[in-house]
């Protein structure tokens, strides 16, 4: 798919390079044509204004550019005089064919292929003056440009088409990437599915045989209902997941006072750290606002908390604090005293079903914690990180504030 994606994205592009390119030097064609036609009818006008004027005939005028050379006619249509020296006049026959040629056409500009010459026909009260002009060079010049730009065109082709493709590959890689992290989601959600399923159906075979008495048939239903709990708990997780990656969220996004939510969620972990023999202190700054939405911000701020007292060590403490970072934003953190996390770790600790540590996998989670965080943080316009040192492990993040 992500190939097919690619090669479409080459086409589209090279199609509209090539349109846009044909007409490009399409336009540079016409207008130089254009332009050197007027010229040429320009300095025909003028040659006609002063046709007789006298002048080296070797020497071309200020306003001429071309060959030219002028024939006077009287109101019969006879010869009357010739002018310009750049064309042998003595050739009557070759005069009379142009002559023939201009009288006949009803047109006052028009080019005589057959002679590469171009006209112009000033007619007065009682002569008729004709002016040619030699357009062998502007044809030179033009098909010089035609060559000119169907190599241009071909290496400006080739050279996009080189461009076009290291473009596709870049465009498509989070597409590649988004696709292969959705296939190993679903891979991760069945594998992590399938265990609790397998207990599942064992425990209901084993309940429904008659050779276990009632005792046994109650800790196999006990043990379909702990996995049960776990799948619908996972199920749970995966939809958190979903909500917080769906961008039609911001829309509700309104002013959160994210002091007060964070002090608020706070208080209920306070005896789960208690419990567990765990110290837990806070540093909140009040008043530190900001723009989302509120049960996403709670789940941030649940799933940072819940990891803290998960991973910490025995009689470990716990700090969270929020502060301001300047105007514009404000810095959360959760640090706990745990097993330092390693440098390869924190690059996969937001990952989806990413548990590195063995400690991890024995708490019984699925890995989906921090990725939830990290979905819900992105859609606020915020980033988070994780740094370790010194035996403390710190979750910070940034968020914008109002």
């Amino acid at each position: 798919m992500i190939r097919k994606l690619q090669i479409k994205f080459v086409i589209i592009n090279m199609s509209i390079v090539t349109i846009m390119l044909s007409i490009i030097l399409g336009l540079v064609y016409y207008f130089t044509k254009a332009n050197l036609e007027a010229e040429s009818v320009n300095m025909m006008q003028n040659i006609a204004k002063q046709p007789f004027r006298l002048e080296n005939p070797n020497e071309l005028r200020k306003d001429v550019r071309l060959p030219y050379f002028i024939i006077q006619l009287g109101p019969r249509g006879q010869l009357v005089a010739t002018g310009g020296g750049y064309y042998d006049l003595s050739d009557k026959e070759f005069l009379d064919d142009l002559i023939k040629v201009v009288i006949r056409s009803p047109r006052t500009f028009a080019v005589i292929e057959e002679y590469d010459l171009r006209y112009y026909r000033f007619d007065t009260a009682q002569n008729y003056y004709l002016v040619f002009s030699d357009i062998s060079s502007e044809r030179v010049t033009l098909n010089n440009m035609m060559k000119n730009c169907l190599i241009i065109g071909i290496l400006s082709f080739f050279a996009f088409l080189v461009i076009s493709i290291q473009l596709s590959k870049w465009a498509v890689k989070p597409v590649d990437l988004a696709w292969e992290q959705q296939r190993q989601f679903v891979a991760d959600a069945s594998h992590e599915l399938k265990t609790p399923l397998t207990v599942i159906t064992t425990n209901a075979e084993l309940a429904l045989c008659p050779d276990y008495d009632d005792e046994s048939r109650k800790k196999f239903l006990n043990s379909i209902l702990i996995m049960s709990r776990q799948m619908r708990s996972l199920t749970e997780k995966m939809l958190q997941l979903a909500r917080a990656d769906n961008p039609d969220l911001k829309e509700a996004f309104h002013i959160v006072d994210f002091s007060k939510l964070v002090s608020n969620t706070i208080l209920p972990f306070e005896p789960v750290f208690f419990e567990r023999g765990l110290v837990l202190k806070s540093q909140i700054d009040n008043n530190i606002k900001v723009k989302g939405e509120e049960s996403q911000l709670q789940q941030l701020v649940d799933v940072l908390l819940d990891n803290a007292q998960k991973y910490s060590k025995e009689a470990g403490t716990t700090w969270v604090s929020l502060k301001k970072l300047g105007k514009k934003r404000c810095l959360l953190s959760v640090a706990n005293e745990g097993k330092p996390i390693s440098k390869e770790e924190a690059e996969n600790i937001f990952k989806r079903f990413y548990r590195g540590d063995k400690a991890r996998r024995r708490t019984g989670s699925f890995g989906l914690g921090l990725s939830i965080a990290e979905s819900v943080v992105t859609s606020h316009r915020g980033r988070i990180w994780v740094e370790s040192s010194n035996g403390i492990n710190s979750f910070y993040v940034e968020l914008p504030s109002v």
